[in-house]
């Protein structure tokens, strides 16, 4: 298969991929699935209509073909699939793809860890919103201590998994953690990104006034370290990064709401029954599974799709407003992936 570069309107290029293995999560966190949304009636997606790991393996074969360079595994939860490592497995072998991670909330990471490094996993990265375990049982509310899921990280560093965790930030939920998850994880050598609040979905209550901003976060770390910016590794990097003075160690700032990254957005995402979305706010998907059941080739898939990515003109967060943020219809973080 020929190698091409896709590009959108706006002459982003088609690198980063992230591909949904399942739309159920271990956690009920408050801002994303919701106990009175998702509670013991919510019916979840049956297994016949998510993607078998040969179509998934399928498509990413076309996808990097087309450039993509990076593949990250989401959910739901991605290690709630059964046999995940014989997935990794597969899109390891393909030629051309140059990194492939992985995003978990970490409840089974201690247990897997070693199975998912033996299939070719380079990298994790582990949501953990509070060191405080009152606070982080009231936000995964199904009550996982952050003891666990430190356990799981140990264990992925010992296998030889590379770390890096992520914390959502609430305004009156758990911003009084900011600083100490700063100061534990700069000792582990590890590095923390901040992730503002955002109007992913529509169940999460959100609203400007609960957003913690890069810009705040930033000056509470900066009155205790001494932080120096670090330059974008690669085009369409999201993470705004600084190092702390003297280390090898990281911090990094997702600034969706405060400081838009549309410009440089490489991004697209494969939701668990296979729709293709060009951005993490849209509204609706191309249904690739339907294609990929109708016995179609390659050559006909790419040439149906690729106007999807090509005619993408998505700005989002450089448009939003508290009109668009309450009204506009958004599919639900744990469907389409973070």
């Amino acid at each position: 298969m020929v190698q091409t570069t896709l590009q959108d309107k706006f002459g982003r290029p088609l690198q980063d991929l992230r591909i949904s293995v399942t739309d159920r999560c271990s956690f009920r966190c408050t801002y994303c699935m919701p106990k009175e949304i998702f509670g013991k009636d919510f019916k979840f997606m049956p297994r016949d209509q998510l993607l078998s790991f040969e179509e998934i393996e399928r498509l990413a074969k076309i996808f990097v073909s087309l450039g993509v360079k990076k593949i990250r595994l989401t959910g739901g939860e991605p290690l709630l699939r059964r046999n995940l490592p014989e997935l990794i497995e597969k899109l390891t072998a393909i030629d051309g793809l140059e990194d492939i991670g992985l995003t978990t909330n970490g409840a089974l990471l201690e247990k897997q860890a070693e199975k998912l490094k033996a299939a070719g996993l380079v990298r994790v990265n582990v949501s953990l919103d509070a060191l405080d375990e009152n606070k982080f049982k009231s936000i995964n509310d199904v009550g996982v201590s952050p003891e666990h899921i430190l356990k799981g990280v140990k264990k992925a560093q010992e296998v030889g998994l590379e770390v890096k965790m992520n914390m959502v930030v609430k305004k009156g939920l758990n911003d009084n953690e900011i600083l100490p998850m700063a100061t534990y994880f700069k000792k582990q050598g590890i590095s923390l990104r901040f992730i503002e609040f955002m109007d992913v979905g529509q169940t999460n209550g959100w609203d400007f006034k609960h957003v913690v901003t890069k810009k705040e976060i930033f000056n509470e770390l900066s009155q205790h370290f001494q932080l120096e910016p670090v330059d974008p590794a690669y085009l369409g990097e999201v993470a705004k990064r600084y190092r702390y003075n003297g280390t090898e160690t990281e911090v990094g700032f997702i600034t969706s709401v405060s400081e838009s990254f549309c410009s440089t957005c490489t991004r697209a995402r494969i939701s668990a029954d296979g729709k293709f979305y060009t951005c993490l706010f849209a509204a609706s998907g191309f249904d690739l599974k339907e294609l990929v059941r109708s016995g179609i080739t390659d050559e006909e898939l790419i040439a149906a799709f690729t106007p999807t990515w090509t005619n993408r003109s998505d700005r989002y967060s450089d448009e939003r407003t508290a009109e668009t943020a309450k009204n506009k219809p958004k599919i639900e973080m744990s469907y389409i992936g973070g």
